[in-house]
């Protein structure tokens, strides 16, 4: 139930189910492509307890949620009936080329992403066992969990057949039997044929076979060709016979042509990229290794990492191994070791608690809710991790540590650059530039990562409160009348689903502190801001409803994140005219986020109020 109602309200919050043309997931992320993104509500999707953060990238819009996303996937899915299909012709228009190409890839890999790198680590776990002399190649017992491991790698031509024809449109299983044919023994057969000197034609046109096992970029192109074929014929066949003329026509047309021209240019496109990105690493590993290693957490915030994913596979399908993907390891350990250090440094039991999750979360592999949830928001531990991860990254292309299966950066890593040869200095090189990425950014986000004294040696018990129950004040933090939470005009608000509180209509354009505590978050639209007071309690102040499509309009933050404050202190400013002509409404819900932390959070004025005056009691 609890991931139900969760989907309900993601669905509620991207503007409703008619506004959702696909929804797929990855392994944090949610990922949206919508008719119209303006009327999605960000800010409320941002404020729910559920979710980490929402990041349009790539024409998609993309609700963070962590490690119960497949949960909150199915329920949205079986509940809404969504689909997962998502149609490139229509939606060209709407993203610019590079948008398009990262929601081309992420729709081709998403699906089975998850699946390869579970092969990968089998391969790498082979190869260490190889080394220990625990498993011995010949015995049945490896062979069985070899092809357990590189079938899906050798096959993989259909699964992005089916992959590929769902993304371009197309009848998926149409491409996959085109992918089917690619790989099929008897063109292995042929193959050898052409070694031997014997030379084919296929209508009398000369046949130049390939070896298309684990192959990526030909069955792309040819589900692209095959998916174009089908909508021109379709509607052109008779409707009693066009369900096997389409399939019968696009095969017969796009299998041959694929082995004549699609797959020769395709291939000498993959092996040009290969060696490309080989040529461009030969120029200094070492330097191709800090800007990897300082970048990866970036391009994942914009989901723009998918990008890389065709040149790791590509490297893998023409070496037979890849450079890139290591220097990947110290960037995500380098996140996991600010986190650590956030982890052990503060003394906020409800950060703490997320540091810790995020942390174990990280070091395999899933960086999300630390970067989103731990480290971008206080700026220098996400700063850290990505200098730690430069660092090591750097002793890792220096080294010149190579993977030998597919995966995605984690502990698991360890395992996969591992050579059959044995252990040698490539694989040190990735433990050691890991181990300094991870501590690195520990230490430096534990001395210079929070604005938190450090943490004291225990002192003598104070002396037994005379009440159970302590009461922080929250003044109001700017002039206006008090309008009772449940009257705001926005459901969000007004169900208290943000937390208990109450709203101000505001006389005049400032924002000053209503607590003595920390800025945890001032938006980047500067229309919100997220205060920590000294008692624990989270404070959002939200001016006006809607107010993020503005766009950061009229609205000049006067702190940043992490400053302490003091009641009193101005913490933004607004033009207050500009926005009412704007049509905005500027009821202010003033909150406390966490209010389920403490006993009851009560409002003390229900009339106009002035700067500084009483608005809410904490009772904790």
């Amino acid at each position: 139930m609890q991931y139900q109602e969760l989907a309900d309200e993601i669905v509620a919050g991207v503007g409703g189910k008619d506004n959702i043309i696909s929804v797929m997931h990855c392994a944090t992320r949610l990922r949206f492509k919508l008719k119209n993104s303006q009327i999605a509500h960000t800010t409320a999707l941002k404020n729910n307890p559920g979710v980490i953060m929402v990041v349009e990238s790539g024409g998609q819009y993309q609700v963070v949620i962590g490690n119960q996303v497949a949960e909150v996937y199915r329920a949205l899915t079986s509940r809404h009936a969504l689909d997962n299909q998502s149609d490139l012709a229509d939606n060209a228009a709407a993203l610019g080329l590079f948008g398009r190409f990262i929601d081309l890839v992420s729709g081709i890999f998403t699906p089975f992403i998850g699946v390869m790198i579970a092969t990968g680590i089998i391969k790498g776990l082979l190869a260490l066992a190889l080394v220990v002399g625990v498993m011995d190649a010949n015995s049945g017992s490896y062979k069985v969990l070899f092809v357990a491991s590189d079938g899906l790698f050798y096959f993989l031509p259909i699964l992005l057949g089916y992959s590929a024809g769902k993304k371009f449109g197309g009848n998926p299983f149409v491409s996959m039997a085109i992918a089917a044919a690619l790989v099929h023994p008897v063109i292995l057969e042929v193959l050898q044929q052409q070694q031997q000197g014997k030379s084919l034609t296929f209508l009398g046109v000369p046949l130049d076979v390939l070896n298309y096992s684990a192959s990526v970029i030909p069955i792309i192109f040819a589900a692209w060709v095959s998916s174009l074929l089908e909508r021109w014929i379709h509607p052109r066949s008779p409707s009693a016979v066009r369900n096997f003329t389409t399939p019968l026509c696009c095969l017969i047309i796009t299998v041959p042509l694929t082995f004549l021209a699609i797959g020769p240019a395709a291939t000498w496109l993959s092996r040009m990229l290969a060696e490309g990105y080989l040529a461009i690493y030969s120029l200094s590993p070492m330097i191709a290794g800090a800007v990897m290693g300082a970048i990866w957490q970036v391009c994942v915030i914009f989901g723009l990492h998918w990008g890389l994913v065709p040149i790791m596979l590509n490297n893998l399908a023409n070496f037979g191994h890849d450079t890139l993907l290591p220097l990947l390891l110290p960037a995500v350990l380098g996140q996991a070791g600010a986190t650590l250090g956030i982890f052990l440094r503060t003394r906020e039991a409800k950060l703490k608690a997320v540091a810790g999750s995020a942390f174990t979360a990280s070091i395999f592999g899933i960086t999300e809710p630390a970067v989103y949830g731990v480290t971008l928001p206080r700026r220098r531990p996400f700063i850290f991790g990505c200098i730690g991860g430069a660092v090591g990254a750097a002793i890792l292309g220096y080294w010149h540590t190579t993977i030998y299966s597919f995966g995605f950066p984690s502990v698991f890593t360890f395992i996969q650059v591992v050579p059959n040869s044995g252990i040698d200095a490539s694989v040190l090189a990735a433990f050691a530039g890991a181990a300094l990425a991870l501590l690195f950014a520990c230490v430096m986000t534990y001395l210079f990562g929070l604005s938190e004294p450090l943490p004291e040696a225990p002192s003598e018990p104070a002396a037994t409160p005379t009440t159970l129950t302590q009461r922080e004040s929250v003044v109001s933090p700017m002039a206006g009348d008090v309008i009772p939470l449940e009257h705001v005009n926005d459901e969000t608000f007004a169900s208290g689903l943000l937390g208990k509180g109450a709203a101000i209509l505001p006389q005049q354009g400032r924002v000053v502190s209503p607590v003595n505590g920390v800025v945890s978050s001032m938006f980047r639209t500067g229309h919100a801001i997220g205060l920590t007071s000294a008692l624990g309690a989270e404070v959002l102040i939200h001016v006006g409803l809607d107010t993020v499509k503005l766009e950061g309009r009229y609205f000049r933050p006067q702190v940043q994140n992490d400053r302490p404050v003091k009641v009193g202190d101005v913490l933004l400013e607004f033009d207050l005219e500009a926005i009412k002509a704007a049509g905005y409404d500027l009821t202010t819900p003033v909150l406390v986020s966490n209010s389920d932390e403490f006993i009851d959070v009560l409002t003390l004025s229900r009339a106009a109020v002035s700067e500084g005056a009483p608005l809410l009691a904490v009772l904790k």
